[in-house]
């Protein structure tokens, strides 16, 4: 099988990271595994690279270690890496340490940011037959205010992650690269409660990458049945504003 590029897994747990190595790498992508506990090692057709992703500055060597073992940039990168931190006092909202905050809004959305420059450098690069993909694992806290105060920080990195995602997605589509803000949901359009399906993320990613489904850059799907529109919690752009 001739292969189709190469798959950056930003933040390769043992849920969706693992499901995404393995429905990549038997469809035939090349895999750069990212995490902060990964066994540093390299092969003809896998990379696996130990970081912090808190670092927005870890996320250029990251490329370069790419482009070292595998031989090129990679042209379908995927940022699935997210932290919470609940208040301390649970009555206040605004008792979550700054630090923690910060150190959160990083991992949410500055580290993706750079991931996501990253890649567009790249895809400059590649060859015009493959497909450039950025995809960002979210949630329905981009569409969706939920008051509890547990879902500051990782809402609060979620929409900020969607609002340049969302923007990238219109800026660069007369150059092919496309730009995902995926987010699992139930059958009835709610958030996940519990652990998110990894398979499903898999399933719904590789269609994305292979360029085989056409869906909005916020894309919600359902375990199960693939692609589902909720199109009352999914965030849209504007496509004709004129703002001076």
């Amino acid at each position: 099988m001739a292969s189709k590029g190469i798959a950056l897994i930003l933040g390769a747990g043992s849920n969706v990271g693992q499901a995404l190595s393995s429905t990549f790498s038997q469809a035939g992508y090349k895999v750069a595994l990212v995490s902060r506990s990964a066994k540093q090692s390299s092969s003809a057709t896998q990379v696996s690279i130990a970081a912090d992703l808190t670092n927005p500055d870890s996320i250029p060597p990251i490329f370069d270690s790419v482009r070292k073992s595998l031989g090129a940039d990679p042209n379908i990168v995927i940022y699935n890496a997210a932290a919470l931190t609940p208040p301390s006092d649970a009555t206040n909202l605004f008792s979550i340490d700054i630090a923690k905050f910060e150190s959160d809004l990083r991992l949410n959305s500055t580290s993706a940011y750079v991931a996501a420059r990253e890649a567009v450098a790249g895809f400059e690069k590649l060859d015009k037959s493959l497909s450039k993909v950025f995809i960002y694992t979210g949630n329905w806290l981009n569409a969706v205010t939920m008051p509890n105060p547990v879902y500051v920080t990782l809402g609060s990195g979620k929409s900020a992650a969607a609002s340049w995602i969302g923007a990238a997605s219109v800026y660069y589509k007369e150059k092919g690269y496309s730009f995902y803000f995926a987010d699992e949901r139930t059958p009835e359009g709610k958030a996940i409660e519990g652990a998110i399906s990894g398979p499903a993320h898999a399933e719904v990613y590789l269609q994305l990458a292979d360029g085989k489904v056409d869906a909005p850059w916020h894309t919600t799907f359902v375990a199960g049945k693939g692609i589902v529109d909720f199109p009352e919690t999914r965030k849209a752009y504007i496509d004709n504003y004129v703002g001076k």
